[in-house]
């Protein structure tokens, strides 16, 4: 279906997160991600592929901002244009696949029209009041290094705090495969259990389940003395969505995007759709969101019956020369059997 969607279009960009690097080795990620770019890049021979990068694959951008600290860099703006012999070995090699197509990278992100802005969207972990692995990560280096995200205002104060984060969870796949608190499976597990902490199943799991909930805003109160809040105790799919579009119109405002649409990933739920609230929709400073959604198939949100979920993925963004952006949803009409991978499909890494 992507694809198809591919035939008319004049440049595609990879919102980051294109490789999963945190769970395991890099070359396993790489062998799995090769068919696609080889494929991608005959689709779309003669044409540009932009690759930005994300929390989970920002080792695609690691050797550049190596590279950078050794000089005296200018100011990390909002968009950096990069060849992928400049970004990374890995950029490199996906570029080598995806010919005939021409790849390039940006970071962290780039201006698709001087009134779109388009990124990823994993700086939004710094002002975000649930209390996820990786907000906490961050919070955490944000006291170490004495760098408050209430004082934010340029890209340099995101990455100082993210960038040691993505950087020890990589250096911990770079051998093995990773635990489930590395790579979120803990988190999505917590969710579910206190999400329904007294429905369904065995008398001792719903114990544990009203156990895990009483407990859990006991632990929020402690992290905010701890200096890791503002948090919230509110966890539900709602607040999920409200928390991100507060936290990434945050980064809208401080960054200064002022009142440009403002495309972005990251929190996986796609919008705004049919019957969401407008001025949820819009940052502190006037930023217009939208949420490209994701492409990743994760059982915490997806039910059974189908593309009705705003999780739901195969979510693209479309931007013509005028107009905003739209959203367009591919995988809609597939059912959650069609989109569940196959089980034990593990693509033995390749030298080449």
């Amino acid at each position: 279906m992507l694809f198809e969607a591919l035939r008319d279009v004049d440049r595609l960009v990879l919102l980051g997160d294109v490789l999963e690097l945190r769970h395991r080795p890099p070359r396993y990620a790489m062998a799995a991600a090769r068919p696609f770019f080889e494929e991608l890049g005959q689709v779309l021979a003669g044409r540009e592929i932009v690759v930005s990068a994300g929390n989970h694959d920002h080792l695609l951008v690691e050797s550049w901002l190596l590279e950078r600290a050794l000089q005296a860099p200018e100011p990390l703006g909002l968009e950096q244009c990069l060849l992928p012999a400049q970004a990374s070995p890995m950029l490199a090699r996906i570029a080598e696949w995806a010919s005939p197509a021409r790849v390039t990278a940006s970071y962290p992100g780039l201006w698709v029209r001087p009134d779109v802005y388009a990124t990823h969207g994993h700086y939004l972990d710094c002002h975000l009041t649930v209390p996820t692995l990786e907000r906490l990560s961050v919070a955490a280096m944000s006291r170490a290094l004495g760098r408050p995200a209430s004082a934010f205002a340029r890209v340099e104060d995101y990455e100082a705090v993210g960038a040691p984060v993505f950087a020890w969870r990589d250096a911990v796949a770079r051998e093995a495969g990773t635990g489930g608190a590395v790579n979120r499976v803990d988190t999505v597990r917590a969710w579910r259990a206190l999400g329904g902490a007294a429905a369904g199943g065995s008398r001792a799991r719903k114990l544990r389940k009203l156990a895990l909930a009483g407990a859990f805003p006991l632990a929020v109160a402690a992290l905010n003395r701890a200096g890791l809040g503002p948090l919230r105790t509110d966890i539900s799919i709602e607040e999920l969505r409200r928390a991100g579009l507060r936290a990434m119109g945050e980064v809208a405002d401080r960054l200064g995007l002022d009142d440009a649409y403002v495309v972005f990933g990251h929190t996986h739920r796609a919008g705004p759709l049919a019957g969401d609230i407008e001025s949820e929709w819009r940052g502190r400073g006037g930023a217009r969101l939208v949420n490209c959604g994701c492409w990743t198939y994760d059982l915490a949100f997806i039910s059974p019956s189908g593309g009705e979920t705003p999780y739901w993925p195969g979510v693209c963004v479309i931007v013509e020369n005028s107009g905003p952006p739209t959203l367009k949803r591919l995988l809609a009409n597939r059912s959650r059997d069609e989109l569940a991978p196959v089980r034990g499909a593990d693509p033995t890494p390749s030298p080449a």
